[in-house]
Formats: structure tokens, C-alpha cells, sequence
């Protein structure tokens, strides 16, 4: 009923990208409920990744309005229908989207999803053409990489969750495990797959770039070599 779609919105704070190169505009935003497969997260905290920028600019084709954001860690506060393994209260962090069903899923390499430039990229929901959120009348894209963090209330689909275990690590600083750090280790731990006693040369000391070094000390190179202009 339209009542009961009036009662399921709430309002947040969300970073709102508007115009290309432009700054972000800090605004209040009307957030709808979880739909079947998604759940609401409350953002603790969010990374900043360049993939944000480049969006936001049109280097990549992205429809504006839109609220990016694909670093978020938090904590459930809704759960949509369908969603099993999650639960209000829940700590989380918030990874990319994957469909679960493609023959790239079912191997366990969810980055090569067969469906991923849609699911992360279209900045609707792939059903019916819908976003999550809204600034008055106006459609604000949403499900940025299946979650759109910077916003104080995400929602996000299901699969994009992962649930934090017990840890002494502030919630709010473990966003980038859901794309920059797990970039940088994975690219040195998983693609390159770097051997004891091999030597690494990484460029750029960002988080990507740390993570690295970090997944490089865990593969036990033997020569690792940080080049960083700045």
C-alpha cells in the first residue's frame, strides 16, 4: 500500500554526487526499506576509493544523481525478505556484487562475475528500474557495486555481506577489506600467487598499495621493494 511505502521510508545523510569533478553535496535523503535479497546497513564507516571518483567524473558513463561509495562497514539494522545467515544488529562489511549463479560464481571467482558490470554499475535495481533512495520527487542512484555506502543507511543486497567476526578492530576502519585492501593482498596472495623467498617490487603506497606489502610479508617474499612519489 502507499501508506505502508510512506512508513518503510526513513531519512540519512548521504554524500550525493550531482555534477562531474564537482564536490560532493552532504544532503538529507529519504531511504526506502530492504527488498527480498537486501538488507539496510548502517554505515560506521566508508573508504575512498579513486573507482568513486572516476564514476563520479564520467570517465566511466554513471547517471547522476547518484550516491557512490563501495568501502562500507556497519551494522544491520533491517533485513529484507528471502535474506537467510543475517540479522539485525549483525557487524558487517560490505563487498561487491556477484549473482551467485554463472558459471564464474559457482567456480568461487566472483570478481569475474558474468553479470557484474550490471550489477555494480547500473545504479538501479536490475528488476525493475527503482533506486533505494530519493532527494524529494528525484530518483537517486543506488546499489553502487550492490551498496552505495556513502550514505549513513546503505541498502544493500544479501550476498554483498560479509559478517565481522569477533576482533578488537574499530567496525568503522574495516571498509577497504571490501576493496582496497582485498585488491592489494589478492593481487599479490591470489593472482600472482608470490612464493617464499621471491622478490616484489610495488608501486604506490596507498591502501591498495600497503595491502600488498602486507600480502607479500604473509607470502614470505624475501626482497619487497615500496616505490612511492609522495
Amino acid at each position: 500500500s502507499i501508506h505502508g511505502a510512506i512508513a518503510s521510508m526513513t531519512n540519512c545523510t548521504a554524500a550525493v554526487a550531482r555534477v562531474p569533478e564537482g564536490d560532493f553535496s552532504i544532503e538529507q535523503i529519504s531511504v526506502g526499506a530492504p527488498r527480498a535479497g537486501e538488507v539496510r546497513v548502517k554505515i560506521a564507516g566508508v573508504g575512498l576509493c579513486h573507482t568513486d571518483l572516476i564514476f563520479r567524473d564520467q570517465f566511466i558513463p554513471y547517471q547522476l544523481p547518484a550516491i557512490l561509495g563501495h568501502e562500507g562497514a556497519g551494522v544491520i539494522e533491517e533485513v529484507g525478505a528471502d535474506v537467510t545467515g543475517l540479522a539485525v544488529g549483525d557487524k558487517v562489511v560490505l563487498g561487491f556484487s556477484s549473482c551467485g549463479t554463472c558459471p564464474r560464481c559457482d567456480e568461487g571467482l566472483p570478481s569475474y562475475c558474468q553479470s557484474f558490470v550490471p550489477m555494480n554499475y547500473a545504479g538501479v535495481r536490475l528488476d525493475d528500474g527503482s533506486t533505494a533512495y530519493s532527494a524529494g520527487e528525484e530518483q537517486v542512484g543506488s546499489h553502487f557495486f550492490g551498496q552505495s555506502s556513502f550514505a549513513a543507511s546503505a541498502i544493500v543486497r544479501a550476498r554483498n555481506v560479509v559478517k565481522v567476526g569477533d576482533t578488537s578492530a574499530p567496525l568503522e576502519l574495516l571498509g577497504p577489506l571490501g576493496c582496497g585492501f582485498q585488491t592489494g593482498a589478492g593481487g599479490v596472495m591470489r593472482s600472482l600467487a608470490c612464493t617464499a623467498g621471491s622478490s616484489i617490487a610495488i608501486f604506490g603506497g596507498g591502501p591498495v598499495g600497503l595491502a600488498a606489502v602486507m600480502g607479500a610479508a604473509i607470502q614470505g617474499c624475501s626482497t619487497i621493494i615500496l616505490v612511492e612519489p609522495i
